[in-house]
């Protein structure tokens, strides 16, 4: 039995798996079971960060399995104080709670807002904006915040309190944040939804208006976020801070961790026993998005993503098929000319070379650390599918 055969055995079929079993990776690549190697431009959907086992992440995430695997949030652990005094350092947030993926992290976002209006207006203020073609997570709550239509199928009812705006579109805006809202939640970049960046000007309305109501406003930056677009927060490139931030992805470099920061107004909101997880703030988690941020944060580090990103866009752009790029830094959609995104993707795993797609977009998310090389070899590579 093949392993694709023995997962697909047992395993709930849930994903459309591409058909190949990687094996292992260093750097910004990646082997499969039969030794054939892949330059990876999507670095595990946006989570290997730093690439496979980078030395730093790898060296931290031992000493600390060797150390302390567990406890429980019940105790304190040096490795998560750490972390957390180093999180909210770098992006300017009062506090965090730590959990495991960007759905939780935003599911904590939401029960935020709710009780922060509840506990200074009352009941019938729980309202939350988001925005049509945004995704938000596969919970229930997430879901039901996620304005996809598409992903709205089989689990009714849904979480009620939601209600979504036209991207971009003020005047949409403006007549759905009435007295019943009481936070907007939004993606820089709609990753899920074609890796399209809103309008400063939508940006700017939202911040306007809400800071008038007292109205919170939630950014999901669980992919825009930790370096991705060339900034730290991609927030910082719209000039804005907002309330409630979440991250998640790359934030751990490939561990299961998710982030929900809030500023001073909000830091207290979530107090005993309103919220909780049993694996949120793991040590070995802790120790992995730990490395990171010493790295994402280390002088210069950001500025070669964003060299490094415009470097590869230049060079995308210039490729045969290739309509027009989205996104900002190295959050990248390309639209083709007349080339289906699925068909390219997979046309580029046989040629060596992972990429992602969203929507009828190829989208690349490599991790912060390729390299020009890596960058040549795997635009080479897709030039010659898109040459096809």
């Amino acid at each position: 039995m093949t392993t694709q055969e023995q997962l697909n055995a047992s395993v709930m079929p849930t994903y459309g798996r591409f058909p190949v079993v990687i094996d292992h990776g260093a750097g910004e690549s990646c082997a499969d079971e039969t030794g054939k190697t892949y330059i990876d431009f999507g670095s595990g959907i946006g989570t290997n960060s730093l690439g496979y086992c980078n030395a730093a992440w790898t060296e931290a995430v031992c000493r600390q399995v060797h150390t302390l695997q567990h406890t429980s949030n019940l105790y304190y652990t040096k490795v998560q104080a750490d972390f957390a005094q180093k999180l909210c350092e770098i992006t300017g947030y009062e506090k965090v709670f730590f959990c495991n993926s960007g759905a939780e992290a935003n599911e904590c976002a939401i029960k935020l807002a709710r009780k922060y209006s509840f506990d200074k207006y009352g009941k019938g203020r729980h309202k939350i904006l988001t925005l049509v073609n945004s995704f938000h997570g596969r919970s229930l709550a997430t879901l039901s915040a996620t304005g996809h239509e598409v992903f709205h199928n089989y689990f009714f009812p849904f979480v009620e309190g939601f209600d979504f705006v036209t991207a971009n579109d003020i005047a949409d805006l403006q007549a759905k944040l009435d007295d019943t809202v009481c936070a907007v939640m939004l993606e820089y970049i709609q990753g899920e939804g074609g890796v399209n960046a809103l309008e400063q000007a939508f940006v700017d309305a939202i911040f306007e208006a809400c800071e008038k109501r007292d109205v919170l406003v939630i950014t999901d930056e669980v992919q825009t976020g930790v370096g991705r677009t060339g900034t730290f927060l991609a927030g910082e490139q719209f000039g804005h801070k907002a309330d409630v931030v979440t991250l998640a992805k790359g934030i751990a470099g490939g561990l299961p961790m998710g982030a929900c920061l809030a500023n001073e107004k909000c830091a207290d909101v979530l107090d005993k026993g309103s919220h909780g997880s049993t694996f949120g703030g793991n040590p070995v988690c802790c120790a992995g998005g730990l490395a990171v941020l010493e790295t994402v944060s280390a002088p210069g580090f950001l500025d070669g993503v964003r060299e490094k990103a415009a470097y590869l866009r230049e060079k995308l752009a210039s490729l045969p098929g290739v309509k027009s790029l989205s996104g900002i830094g190295l959050m990248i959609g390309i639209a083709l000319t007349d080339k289906k995104a699925g068909d390219v993707a997979n046309a580029a795993l046989e040629k060596g070379l992972l990429v992602l797609t969203a929507k009828d977009k190829i989208r690349l998310l490599p991790p912060l650390t390729i390299s020009k090389e890596e960058i040549d070899k795997g635009v080479a590579l897709l030039a010659d599918v898109l040459a096809q």
